[in-house]
């Protein structure tokens, strides 16, 4: 028995650019991949972007992402966003969607 294809874990490494960063966008990110429970983290960076790896059923990281290159936090202002390193996974390696300093 096979899963449906909206079902297939993947996980997914993304980088978003643009004013994210003092907008709360870690704080929206993280409510965000709860509310469609998907795990993994969040963090700003050094250059101003922000980082962080989502998992979860494809179809949910499909809308995750989508909602990271057009919406963020409300005060955001998303220039483009990055997305690398898709894969398959058999399970889970977060058991959360943290903030990581």
């Amino acid at each position: 028995m096979s899963m449906a294809e909206g079902d297939t874990l993947i996980s997914v490494d993304y980088e978003i650019f643009g004013k994210v960063q003092g907008v709360f966008f870690r704080k929206y990110t993280q409510a965000e991949g709860k509310k469609l429970g998907l795990v993994g983290w969040v963090k700003n960076t050094d250059q101003g972007t922000v980082q962080g790896q989502l998992q979860g059923p494809i179809s949910k990281v499909r809308h995750m992402q989508e909602w990271l290159e057009t919406k963020g936090s409300p005060k955001s202002h998303i220039e483009r966003a990055n997305f690398n390193s898709e894969k398959a996974i058999l399970k889970l390696d977060y058991s959360d969607f943290q903030i990581v300093k």
